[in-house]
C-alpha cells in the first residue's frame, strides 16, 4: 500500500471539520465582502486564500490535472464577476466551490461536444509526460487521483469536498445542491468503494518469494535394474 493509500484511509476516518477552522472561513468571507465593496487588495487576498482549495477541487473533479490551472483561473474570473451578488449568507469558500463545480461541469460538457484534439487518452500518462517526476507529493497525488477517478462522479464530489477540502456536510450539501443526508450517504459509499479498490490492488499484487537461499533439489536413489 502506497503512502497515498494510507493517507486516504486516514483521511476517511477523520472529522471533516478538522481540515479548516470556522475562523479561517470567517476571514475569507470578510475578504470576499470587502472585495465586493471595491477593495482590490482584499480581492487579491481572497483569491490567494482559496486558490489551493479551488485547484485541488477542480483537479480531482475533472480528473485532469493539466487543465486544473485554466479551470481555476476561470473559476475566479466567474467569482469576481459574481461578487456584487454575494451576500455572505454562506461562507465564501462554500460559495466559491459551488462556482467551481459549475465551471467543471460546463467544461466537461463542452469537451464532450467537440472532437478530441489530443491523441493521449490517458490523462495520467499526459501528466507524467509533461510534469517532472520526483516532485514532493507527485506520485501520491497521481495515486489518489487514480483511485478517485474510478468511483462515480457524485460520490467523488462529496468525498473531495468533505474529506479532502474539509467542508462540513451542511456546506458541502449547499455547494452541491442536495440534502445533507445525501452527502453523508455519498461519502460513505465513496469510502467503501475506495477501500474496496485498495483491497483489490493488494490482492492483485504479485507475491514476493521469501528471501534466502534456494533449497537444493532432493535426490532419490535410482531403482535397481530388473534381471
Amino acid at each position: 500500500m502506497t503512502a497515498a493509500h494510507e493517507t486516504l484511509l486516514d483521511v476517511s476516518s477523520t472529522s471533516p471539520r478538522s481540515a479548516r477552522s470556522s475562523a479561517a472561513d470567517a476571514v475569507t468571507t470578510r475578504l470576499a465582502l470587502a472585495a465586493r465593496d471595491g477593495d482590490p487588495a482584499k480581492a487579491d487576498l481572497f483569491v490567494r486564500a482559496l486558490h489551493r482549495d479551488v485547484w485541488r477541487y477542480v483537479a480531482y473533479l475533472s480528473a485532469d490535472r493539466q487543465a486544473a490551472d485554466d479551470l481555476t483561473q476561470e473559476v475566479f474570473l466567474r467569482a469576481l464577476a459574481a461578487l456584487p451578488r454575494f451576500q455572505g449568507r454562506s461562507s465564501a469558500r462554500t460559495w466559491l466551490l459551488s462556482i467551481a463545480r459549475r465551471t467543471v461541469v460546463d467544461s466537461l460538457r463542452h469537451a464532450a461536444a467537440r472532437p478530441r484534439l489530443s491523441d493521449r487518452d490517458d490523462w495520467q500518462a499526459e501528466a507524467e509526460h509533461t510534469q517532472p517526476r520526483g516532485l514532493p507529493g507527485f506520485e501520491d497525488g497521481i495515486a489518489l487521483a487514480e483511485l478517485l477517478a474510478a468511483i462515480p462522479a457524485e460520490r467523488k464530489d462529496a468525498f473531495v469536498l468533505t474529506q479532502l477540502l474539509g467542508l462540513p456536510y451542511a456546506e458541502a450539501a449547499e455547494a452541491i445542491g442536495c440534502p445533507v443526508g445525501t452527502v453523508r450517504s455519498r461519502v460513505a459509499r465513496a469510502r467503501a468503494s475506495l477501500i474496496a479498490l485498495l483491497r483489490g490492488e493488494e490482492d492483485a499484487a504479485p507475491q514476493t518469494p521469501p528471501a534466502g537461499p534456494t533449497p537444493p533439489a532432493r535426490r532419490f536413489p535410482r531403482a535397481p535394474a530388473l534381471a
